[in-house]
């Protein structure tokens, strides 16, 4: 099955990586009005930790690190002994996956006897340009030849199985499914009338890719180096 345009019917030529960690905290247990001094909160910890987390993002380079599910204690009269939340990070080149997860496997507790536990990593590496660029000249191309509107392109947060070829050094151009909008909401469509041109394009880009046999970068890894996938 094949991935869905990006809007407008852009090919996707662009994927950011995923990365998804639990934030476990541990803190002691005391009763909150007898003698919460005795007591270490693992709510007090997580505050700060999400805070700490919230902040490793760069939207110069499009890292998004984002808390997201929290959770902390057991009930209302107890300082909360263990908490934990969920982090999702979106990253478009490994270097940025990189030093994200070793930001969040260095936190250090703000509290006197709280712990940290990270669970969780990498979990999708990047789609970078780079493993598109020559897959979508070779559309733009076809495109041309079948009278088709020349493609346009798209790098997107979301991740898809394209991020796994990538990663691995397989050269790889997403998006070329159905053209519509809404993905995931209730108005999600598609626009019957631009099946067949996508069909087309597919086909041409399927038949080009068969004649042509494996391409140099075929071999190169999502670094560039020569070797096969890794």
């Amino acid at each position: 099955m094949l991935e869905a345009s990006a809007d407008g019917g852009a090919l996707k030529t662009e994927r950011k990586g995923v990365s998804l960690y639990d934030v476990v905290i541990e803190g002691r247990a005391a009763h909150a009005g007898l003698e919460p001094e005795k007591g270490v909160s693992a709510a007090v910890e997580v505050a700060h930790q999400v805070l700490a987390v919230a902040g490793l993002g760069d939207a110069g380079l499009g890292t998004t690190v984002t808390p997201t599910v929290v959770q902390a204690g057991t009930t209302t009269n107890t300082v909360a002994a263990r908490g934990r939340f969920a982090v999702d990070v979106r990253a478009r080149t490994r270097a940025e996956q990189e030093r994200v997860d070793a930001a969040l496997r260095g936190l250090v507790p703000h509290l006197d006897g709280a712990r940290i536990v990270v669970e969780g990593g990498i979990n999708r590496p990047p789609l970078e340009a780079v493993m598109s660029e020559e897959l979508f000249a070779t559309a733009s191309r076809l495109a041309d030849r079948l009278g088709l509107p020349a493609p346009t392109s798209a790098g997107v947060g979301g991740a898809s199985d394209g991020n796994f070829t990538a990663g691995v050094g397989v050269p790889t151009l997403d998006g070329l499914g159905a053209v519509g909008g809404g993905a995931h909401a209730d108005h999600e469509h598609v626009l019957v009338d631009e099946l067949p041109g996508r069909t087309a394009l597919l086909g041409a880009l399927v038949a080009d890719r068969l004649h042509a046999g494996p391409s140099p970068s075929s071999v190169r890894d999502a670094h560039g180096r020569g070797g096969g996938g890794r």
